[in-house]
């Protein structure tokens, strides 16, 4: 072996040690955090034949991207429930929607103060009770304090009203509810995922959107203007973008468009 190639030969060596050193060296705090792509990756893959549409045509490729998802039964609800609505800040508590309330993920039930499981499409528009598909489905499923899920009952949502006495920050009055502002976006996301992906074309209603309240049981829900205001108002935060992430990677494995793309609430209902 020539000299020449002896050094060139050490030099790759360096090169390759160097290489391996790095890709093997643990980020340290002081390392800035990588930063996702869009909806966190999901714009290539899961999302890739909806980008770039707009109107009815981003409607419908939606509704077929989230269409395909696992079932669960209505009793899986409350397992599946204590894992996605988990208090970050104590693992044995799940958060009410409403209320805003820690409470303790055993104390789940039909006494007033237990939690329940609140059907936020209520389930009586479009009468699809707890039926496994829109009655199950944990994208528009959260616990709440019993009575004020009675309170709110199946009143489609709107601004005004009265305050909530069990539940300060929500209002209601004779057709409609309004909740807190810290979950008037995640509300109104919910909404308009049921009327993504429940388009009549599997045995169950066809839920859509409309600008009035006091819907009763026909297979709408509103109000419109007031839902697009909330998800304008309140973007998605870090608990309801790992409930997403939970729903698809353990539980349905579909997504919530609507979390991962809130302008997508406009590019459809103009």
């Amino acid at each position: 072996m020539t000299r020449v190639t002896r050094w060139k030969s050490l030099a790759l060596l360096v090169c390759a040690v160097a290489v391996t050193a790095t890709a093997q060296t643990p980020a340290t705090a002081g390392d800035a955090p990588a930063t996702p792509g869009p909806a966190g990756g999901y714009d290539d893959t899961y999302y890739k034949d909806a980008i770039g549409k707009t109107g009815q045509p981003l409607k419908d490729s939606l509704h077929e991207i989230i269409s395909n998802n696992t079932k669960i039964s209505y009793s899986q609800v409350w397992d599946a429930l204590k894992n996605t609505d988990q208090d970050p800040n104590n693992s044995a508590n799940v958060i009410l929607l409403y209320t805003g309330r820690s409470q303790s993920k055993s104390s789940n039930g039909g006494d007033p103060d237990d939690w329940n499981r609140e059907h936020v499409w209520a389930k009586s528009h479009g009468d699809f009770g707890t039926a496994t598909g829109p009655g199950t489905d944990l994208h528009h499923l959260r616990p709440e304090d019993v009575s004020v899920n009675s309170t709110r009952g199946n009143k489609d949502f709107d601004e005004g009203g009265s305050q909530v006495s069990e539940a300060p920050g929500n209002y209601t009055d004779a057709d409609s509810f309004e909740p807190r502002d810290a979950v008037k976006g995640d509300v109104a996301r919910m909404i308009f995922y049921m009327a993504v992906r429940y388009e009549g074309d599997d045995g169950f209603p066809d839920l859509e959107v409309n600008d009035k309240a006091g819907n009763g049981s026909q297979p709408y829900l509103g109000r419109l203007s007031a839902l697009r205001k909330w998800n304008a108002e309140d973007p998605p935060d870090a608990f309801e973008k790992r409930r997403n992430q939970v729903i698809y990677d353990i539980y349905q494995h579909n997504r919530n468009p609507f979390v991962d793309h809130p302008e997508w609430v406009d590019a459809i209902w103009r």
